[in-house]
């Protein structure tokens, strides 16, 4: 278990009492490459980057905890001076931290730029070094570390050198029980329900098992003690080549210099089993599976529903201008007890109304300008009927509005903390 995440909220801790900060949250993004992954796209750190209004200053434990990368802090600074808010890397090494102010001056700014250029330049380093050996690993079938496909285990490799994957005797039976469900007419949402019944751990929180870390974690701003089954997280399991014993590299099939698929191990299913659930769920999917859009919607991510406290997604009524904010917490694996709709241009006035008549501003509103303001519309139920006073327009006393947090809770001065 790796003891990184103490050590950096030590140095964090200790760099905010030498400021004179008070610590009154933590984002925490295990997992994800700072490399890769801008802050403002951080499960974790997003929440809080999106509401500024909140604290004064973030304080990471040094400049690679923040970014690797010499554009992501360009962006960084530039948001920094956007909301007049701090920034603040503990750099122990230097004996003292690197502040940077919104009025930094071009020096310190400068410094910033170069502490990230030398962690990109390594970072840069160590994973062409990591993909040359990877790269090495997944030709000889050998299993070079990452995250291990659901259904198997790692195992000594039958060379008598270094390791591959053989099935996870709990989980390989489990895989081949939810192929025979599918075939069986059982749609993944039904299955996703029944898995979350019975308490099987999604992918995630088994392989937190299986190296002794905590389950869960948080997601959309909301913490989890465990993840739930989905029919999208269903479906990733299903669709992996993984399943034909396959190794497998981005999601695709490796294979060796004549182009046959290279293994890792015992198949859970045969190529003729795999080929014939693919073509079934394709089946299903009716065409639909495409690419994932960023959302251009309102009120995603502020629009929530009373019965479960989900977030509610924007749904498109096929020959309407308009469409639906609806509760999608089966979509989450959850059952809610009172899923909440609503037409989408009329949560949409009703929300701009209420934030124009609360801050006595006409400007132009947009969805960041309401997640910065910390907006959040819940939604209840609505009841059937109601004759033609249905169409007329939105029943505010199914709607509930509030700015700055929960009741409007004014601005306090306050620093928040990333220990990742």
């Amino acid at each position: 278990m790796t003891t990184s995440p103490s050590r950096q909220r030590s140095a964090i801790r200790l760099c905010a009492e030498r400021l004179g900060f008070a610590l009154v949250g933590e984002a925490a993004d295990l997992g994800v490459s700072a490399r890769r992954i801008s802050p403002f796209e951080r499960p974790s750190l997003s929440t809080w980057l999106e509401r500024p209004q909140a604290y004064e200053a973030i304080v990471w434990s040094h400049v690679d905890r923040a970014v690797r990368s010499v554009t992501h802090m360009a962006e960084l600074i530039a948001w920094g001076r956007e909301h007049t808010r701090t920034l603040v890397f503990g750099m122990l090494e230097t004996g003292r931290p690197l502040v940077v102010t919104p009025e930094a001056t071009a020096s310190t700014i400068q410094q910033c730029m170069d502490f990230a250029h030398d962690v990109e330049q390594e970072a840069r380093t160590i994973s062409t070094r990591l993909s040359s050996s990877h790269e090495a690993l997944r030709a000889a079938g050998r299993y070079g570390g990452g995250l291990i496909p659901f259904g198997y285990q790692k195992a000594p490799h039958p060379s008598g050198s270094g390791w591959c994957l053989a099935p996870d005797p709990e989980t390989a039976d489990l895989v081949r029980a939810i192929v025979a469900d599918v075939h069986a007419g059982k749609s993944l949402v039904a299955i996703a329900r029944e898995l979350n019944a019975s308490e099987v751990p999604v992918p995630r929180d088994r392989r937190a098992q299986l190296q002794g870390r905590p389950t869960g974690g948080r997601r959309h701003g909301r913490d989890f003690e465990r993840f739930r089954w989905t029919s999208g997280t269903l479906s990733k399991v299903l669709r992996s080549p993984s399943l034909m014993g396959h190794r497998t590299h981005g999601g695709q099939t490796v294979h060796d210099a004549f182009g046959t698929p290279v293994l890792i191990g015992q198949p859970l299913l045969s190529n003729e089993e795999f080929q014939v659930l693919q073509n079934t769920l394709a089946t299903r999917s009716n065409g639909t599976r495409g690419p994932r859009n960023r959302t251009t919607a309102l009120l995603t991510g502020i629009a929530h529903c009373s019965g479960c406290e989900g977030r509610m997604y924007f749904a498109v009524r096929k020959g309407r201008p308009y469409g639906d904010y609806v509760c999608r917490a089966t979509a989450r694996g959850d059952v809610c007890p009172a899923p909440a709709a609503m037409r989408s241009d009329w949560l949409e006035t009703y929300a701009v109304d209420r934030y124009r008549e609360t801050t006595a501003t006409q400007a132009p509103v947009s969805r960041r300008l309401l997640l910065e303001s910390g907006v959040r519309v819940t939604v209840t139920k609505g009841r059937s009927g109601g004759g033609p006073a249905r169409t007329a327009g939105p029943d505010v006393s199914r709607l509930t509005f509030t700015l700055g947090g929960p009741a409007g809770t004014p601005h306090v001065s306050k620093t928040t903390v990333t220990g990742a």
